[in-house]
Formats: C-alpha cells, sequence, structure tokens
C-alpha cells in the first residue's frame, strides 16, 4: 500500500511492478495522478491512521510506505506496527522524526548541534517566549512539508503575521519557531539508506533557492556533489549513524536535510523516514546507478535488497525545479541553445493553456530539468543564472482579463 497519489510516487509502483508486487494507492483525492498507474485505489484520508490501518486490514496488504508524502509517514508506521509489518522503526520512534517540535527536543537532550527552538499552540505563549531567542528565526508548522507555511523573520513585529501563516499550514495545529542558522555554502537535502540499523549509503547535496520566489525558503534546485568538505560530511554521517541508532531504526530510505553553519557547527535539520521529494532518489540513481527506490519498495514488502554501498558520483549532476515567477496560464519553456547540450532530461507537468501559480511551496512546481555537467566550475557558473538560459512562459492573469 502506497499512502498519497502525487506523481513522486510513480517510479515507486514502476518499481514495484517489476518486482512483481500488486500496489495499491490511498488518499481522498481519485484524481491523483499516481491512481491511474496503481493497480487499485482506496479512498481514505491518509493521515485518519485508524481508517487507513482498516483498509490495509482489510487488503491484507504485505508492506505500507509513504514515500515521498510526509503526512503520511506517521499513519504508515502506525500500521505496520498494528499489522506487524516491516518499516523504518517504531511508531513511537517515527512520532519523533516526524514533529519538528519534538525532533528537536530529542537532538538537544542527546547533545546533537541544535538551533535554539520551541513549539506553540498559541500566539499569546509564544509572544511570551519570544525573549528567549535571537533573531532572525524560522516560523513553520511543525508537521508540514515542501516549504509549506515557512516564513522567516527579522523582528518581533513579523511574528503575528508569520505565526497565523504557519499554523494554517498546520495539520496538529501546533507552530515551531526556531533560530536561523546562516548557512556556510550550501545546506543539503537528499536521501539516504539503513540496512538492519547500518548506515550504507549516505550522500549530501547542494541545494539551492530562488531568492526572487515568491517563497524563497522552498528548494529551487539541487546538485551532487555536495558544497560540504570530507571532514563535514563525515562528522554528519557519523552523527546520522548515531541518531538511527538512538532511535532504533531499522531497515528505510530517508530525506536528510543538513546544513553547516556559519558558526562551524554542522547541523541534521530532518530525518524523515521516507524517500524525498523533487526526484531526489531519482537524481541519486542517475548520478550514482544506486537504486534506493527497489530497495525500499523490497524492504517494505521484508524481501531481500541485495547491496547498496557507497556513493560515487558519476560526473556532476543537478535537478532544476521548474517554476513560474508568477500565476497565469502556461504557454511553454524555453531553452537557450548553448546549454541545451546539458540537459540529460526535461519532465515537465503542466501543458499549454494550465493555469500556473507562483513559487509559494513544492507543489507549485510545473516540472524538472535534469542535468550533467563536465565540472564542477560549469555547473556552478550554469546555476548561477537559471532565470537567464530557461525561460518559462506564462501569460499573467493581467493580460488575460
Amino acid at each position: 500500500m502506497l499512502l498519497g497519489g502525487l506523481r513522486y510516487l510513480l517510479p515507486v509502483i514502476e518499481a514495484a511492478h517489476k518486482e512483481g508486487y500488486y500496489v495499491i494507492t490511498c488518499d481522498y483525492l481519485p484524481d491523483n495522478i499516481a491512481h491511474q498507474f496503481s493497480d487499485e485505489y482506496c479512498n481514505v484520508s491518509i493521515i485518519d491512521k485508524e481508517a487507513v490501518l482498516k483498509k490495509a486490514q482489510e487488503l491484507k496488504i504485505d508492506g505500507i510506505l509513504s514515500f515521498a508524502v510526509d503526512p503520511g509517514v506517521v499513519t504508515a508506521a502506525y500500521v505496520a506496527e498494528k499489522m506487524r509489518l516491516p518499516f523504518a522503526g517504531s511508531y513511537e520512534s517515527v512520532k519523533i522524526l516526524q514533529n519538528k517540535d519534538l525532533f528537536r527536543d530529542f537532538l538537544t537532550k542527546n547533545n546533537f548541534n541544535v538551533p535554539v527552538s520551541g513549539g506553540y499552540a498559541d500566539f499569546e505563549t509564544a509572544v511570551k517566549d519570544l525573549k528567549r531567542f535571537s533573531f532572525p528565526l524560522i516560523v513553520k508548522p511543525t508537521d508540514s512539508a515542501g516549504s509549506k507555511g515557512v516564513m522567516r523573520i527579522d523582528s518581533p513585529c513579523e511574528l503575528p503575521k508569520a505565526f497565523a501563516h504557519a499554523l494554517d499550514n498546520s495539520i496538529s495545529g501546533k507552530v515551531i519557531i526556531e533560530e536561523f542558522i546562516e548557512k556556510e555554502g550550501c545546506s543539503s537535502d537528499t536521501d539516504c539508506f539503513s540496512i538492519k540499523g547500518k548506515l550504507v549509503l549516505t550522500t549530501f547535496s547542494a541545494q539551492r533557492f530562488d531568492n526572487e520566489a515568491a517563497n524563497p525558503y522552498t528548494p529551487s534546485a539541487y546538485s551532487w556533489p555536495s558544497t560540504f568538505t570530507l571532514e563535514q560530511e563525515q562528522y554528519l554521517t557519523s552523527e546520522l549513524q548515531r541518531l538511527i541508532t538512538l532511535l532504533n531504526l531499522k531497515t528505510s530510505i530517508y530525506n536528510i536535510e543538513t546544513r553547516i553553519g556559519k558558526n562551524g557547527k554542522p547541523y541534521i535539520m530532518e530525518l524523515s523516514p521516507r524517500g524525498g521529494g523533487n526526484r531526489l532518489a531519482e537524481m541519486i540513481r542517475y548520478a550514482t546507478k544506486e537504486d534506493m527506490i527497489t530497495a525500499c519498495v523490497r524492504a517494505a514488502v521484508g524481501d531481500e535488497i541485495g547491496e547498496l554501498k557507497t556513493v560515487t558520483y558519476d560526473g556532476h549532476w543537478a535537478e532544476v525545479i521548474l517554476h513560474s515567477d508568477s500565476e497565469g496560464k502556461f504557454e511553454s519553456i524555453s531553452i537557450s541553445p548553448e546549454y541545451e547540450k546539458y540537459v540529460h532530461e526535461i519532465d515537465l507537468w503542466v501543458v499549454p493553456g494550465e493555469i500556473v501559480h507562483s513559487f509559494r511551496g513544492a507543489n507549485d512546481a510545473i516540472g524538472t530539468l535534469v542535468l550533467k555537467f563536465p565540472s564542477q566550475s560549469i555547473l556552478d557558473n550554469v546555476l548561477k543564472s537559471i532565470s537567464k538560459w530557461c525561460n518559462i512562459n506564462v501569460v499573467s492573469d493581467e493580460k488575460n482579463k
């Protein structure tokens, strides 16, 4: 059973079918694209863990995943535990990982590098607690993904708007406030894999942002290898292994966000037992030939995975998250001819005439570009000026009126 119906599930469904598995997709949106490719669809909200459990028991499933679908991870852990199915870890451990407030508390208690933070259900308590923090701050829901509801604030007067925005995007009705860690180089958002509690495949990316986007905290591009030093990657790998051991995690793919602060400290910002969105596991498969997608599908039903090993990158790879800077009707994408030689794949999710939105979250993406470069310097130069060579042509709402 796959929770959710987003297009990020398509390679998972393809991998499952290649392995001979019957795939059931589950959410409350029957028009989601993944349901067109699964063998069966059931209409149940993925955040209703009891309803999903009842359906899973009726269907006698052999495994459950919430790949790239953050809201379903806790439900998947709950169902797996109740039905004694393979999963990354216990329901309690997964709840810690999936709740930003609980996760920060766990990191603090176990002496990881962690920003000062606090979780709040009401604005008044947050205001009273503000003296604990040093600006700038990040305000976000404790339980959302895809950068939804996230705002940076630089003064107390900005808190009311940011708090309300985060609360509107929270499933549980709770907001986390944390000190913003000014990063050195690029942060990393990528996927890793453990087998029987041992981290066997670790990757780090260079996560990039569009400062001109409606939400400048939504990732707009990724590249591999990362901008971290070897020593920083080794330290973070050791800390990730320590975290996996402390939570008694087992066999799973993980979406992991890390960064190096300007203070020189490496930070684990998030670790979620799921594949990441934005096709991250697919990108790693392009760049390293290591197939975490098939591995997590096999792990979900308890089959042997085979070997996954430390990565060696086949060149310099990047992914651009295609998006519009304005609301309107999509017309076309145009890439300057001199840059076409770097394009490995264009994956466009919209058709001419379709309404697109400005880039406020991952759900506003309209496709991806997969790029390969002969050197790091060429990659860096090309990614510095994406808007100069890759144009998303949109007829704005004003012109439509």
